[in-house]
């Protein structure tokens, strides 16, 4: 671990409630956890995606080399081949239900299925559970056909090899609470897989941080504009959550936290790990919930109450998205590996692989968080629990002007309290458990106390 500013303010005894410092520590396994992706792993693995033909969500099941069948059971078996190296706590599932006839893109009542590998903490005293996921099923031209070929290369082979690889490299390791990797189905048809499984984790209380959608995470070159991105990522995220009780709008109102939902500090916490520890990658924060009038296999966990987000490659291209395979006035049509940019796909890759892992091996974040108005200042009051569990080394105290998209400024304080130089008619706060390898929690807005 690198010798920061705040180190030697701590040596030096510098650091008391009211002072602050910034801080900037990186854990060097997950460095070597971001080396460790494979861009031609990933391809090799939507290129077997592919070879399914179609993985349309209504294909055939039955058959071992063509279909939505075939392709989950292959995702399965590679997840058990990780399982050997995690020492028995990665299992594979699949998690099979069925649906009724939708009148619309479900014809018939049909059995749909995850594929799941959960990756078990260490800490039986730790209920909270990451999830980061793809959509196993593709689709052509007309999404009712499930005949012919749909090779779903990008569309979304990108978002499921992404979720295997980071997989394949977690598995290894250990942390402390749980981490659900899954391929689901019926994205294309209705987002059904997804929302099975938010349903699902909501019946049973499960205690979900971060919900990390992966969705078309493989191309660079936009067509039409002739655009190509490779730097770029988009990161879509909710403005106001969609459970939002009258008391916490309330709040929202008089604190005017319209940009910092749950899911826009994550999708900020993301920006942040970025930065650190993926070279030529930034995250472009896209301040809706998806594209325009469109959605993905997070809206299901935000519509749930859970905190998600969608990452999505800068420029798509719709030659290859939702077509059938076909040479049309020499121009290739049709979602094929060609097409993909899998040095990209890489970064992104790695962008959630530094964001799952930072947020794993973290402290639970701070509670009660308060920031006083007993008295007009310009300094402002920040107050806030210790949590419980693992043990805090510290918290940051993160500020930004009220116009900024992205945390300005970082100040470390090793109390639960802080009295900072910045008035809270003119910026913005959260405060983040950190531990000594700068592991950070999610961060957390503050609400008026007295």
């Amino acid at each position: 671990m690198k010798i920061t500013s705040i180190v030697c303010a701590l040596f030096l005894g510098l650091i008391t409630q009211n002072s602050y410092s910034q801080t900037t520590v990186s854990d060097a396994e997950i460095s070597k956890m971001v080396s460790e992706i494979s861009a031609s792993n990933m391809e090799s693995t939507v290129r077997k995606l592919v070879s399914f033909g179609t993985r349309h969500t209504l294909s055939d099941t039955k058959s071992t080399t063509r279909g939505i069948g075939a392709a989950q059971r292959w995702v399965k078996a590679e997840f058990d081949k990780y399982a050997k190296d995690s020492n028995g706590r990665l299992t594979a599932e699949i998690d099979y239900f069925t649906i009724k006839a939708d009148g619309r893109r479900i014809a018939v009542d049909s059995q749909l299925g995850n594929v799941m590998a959960t990756l078990k903490g260490t800490d039986p005293t730790d209920n909270r559970v990451l999830i980061i996921s793809g959509h196993l099923d593709s689709r052509a031209s007309d999404v009712m056909d499930s005949k012919i070929d749909a090779p779903g290369a990008n569309d979304d082979g990108s978002g499921v090899a992404a979720v295997m690889e980071i997989s394949r490299i977690m598995s290894k390791r250990s942390f402390p609470f749980t981490i659900i990797f899954v391929a689901v189905v019926g994205e294309e048809q209705g987002l059904y897989g997804a929302r099975h499984l938010a349903e699902k984790a909501k019946a049973e209380n499960w205690n979900i941080i971060a919900m990390l959608n992966n969705d078309m995470i493989g191309n660079s070159l936009s067509n039409g504009t002739g655009l190509r991105d490779n730097i770029n990522v988009r990161v879509f995220s909710e403005a106001i959550p969609y459970l939002e009780t009258e008391a916490e709008a309330k709040v929202r109102k008089s604190t005017n936290r319209e940009n910092d939902s749950p899911s826009r500090l994550l999708a900020r916490y993301i920006k942040t790990t970025t930065n650190q520890y993926v070279d030529q990658l930034n995250i472009n924060l896209v301040y809706r919930n998806d594209r325009f009038l469109r959605g993905g296999d997070h809206t299901p966990f935000s519509q749930n109450g859970f905190t998600a987000i969608r990452f999505c490659e800068m420029n798509e291209n719709y030659d290859h998205q939702h077509q059938d395979v076909r040479l049309e006035n020499g121009t290739q049509f049709g979602d094929l590996p060609e097409f993909m940019d899998f040095e990209y796909m890489r970064k992104v890759t790695a962008s959630n692989l530094a964001t799952l892992s930072n947020l794993a091996w973290s402290p639970k974040a701070p509670k009660n968080v308060g920031i006083k108005v007993t008295e007009l200042t310009n300094f402002s009051d920040l107050v806030w629990t210790a949590p419980e569990g693992k043990a805090v080394y510290g918290y940051n105290v993160l500020v930004r002007e009220t116009s900024a998209s992205h945390w300005e400024k970082t100040i470390f304080v090793k109390n639960t309290s802080a009295t900072i130089p910045y008035s809270k008619d003119n910026f913005l706060f959260a405060i983040q458990s950190v531990d000594e390898l700068g592991h950070a929690s999610l961060p957390v807005f503050p609400i008026p106390v007295k």
